[in-house]
């Protein structure tokens, strides 16, 4: 004689999960995380493209001739949102809204530029979107950043 139990899981009767609001700044600071893993994977993968190295190595990174100018200029233009996950955390709450939402402005029209003239418009299509979309969410945190009475 066998004897099988079932056990029966009431879902109801489970105590939800403490969900915190998460602080604006900590929002702030994982979206621009977020921006930077796929800004730098879009470069990075970038190099799996045919004739990217080859390019690379005639000194020429997409129409860019390789400089110290282009170095400098790729440097800024990667280190900027990488400051603003310390930036979003450490500047007052004042600071830290106008920040984010004009660097998160200019940031659309950059990110905007990879898919210009790309021959891989998926890979350069998907990163686009995907900035974008994590650039509107940083617009949008900012923009309704919570007031306190005065």
């Amino acid at each position: 004689m066998s004897i099988t139990t079932r056990t029966t899981y009431d879902t109801a009767a489970k105590p939800a999960l403490h969900d915190p609001p998460t602080p604006v700044r900590a929002k702030l600071a994982a979206a621009w995380a977020s921006f930077m893993f796929f800004y730098i994977y879009v470069d990075y993968l970038h190099l799996y493209k045919p004739g990217a190295i080859d390019d690379i190595l005639a000194g020429v990174v997409f129409e860019f001739d390789i400089s110290q100018t282009f170095a400098v200029s790729s440097l800024a233009l990667v280190g900027i949102p990488s400051l603003m996950i310390l930036l979003s955390m450490a500047l007052p709450a004042r600071a830290s809204r106008t920040l984010n939402l004009v660097v998160a402005a200019l940031y659309l029209p950059v990110s905007a530029f990879n898919v210009l003239g790309e021959s891989w418009l998926y890979f350069y299509g998907l990163g686009v979107v995907v900035e974008v979309i994590v650039l509107a969410y940083i617009l949008r945190t900012s923009w309704t950043w919570p007031r306190t009475a005065a």
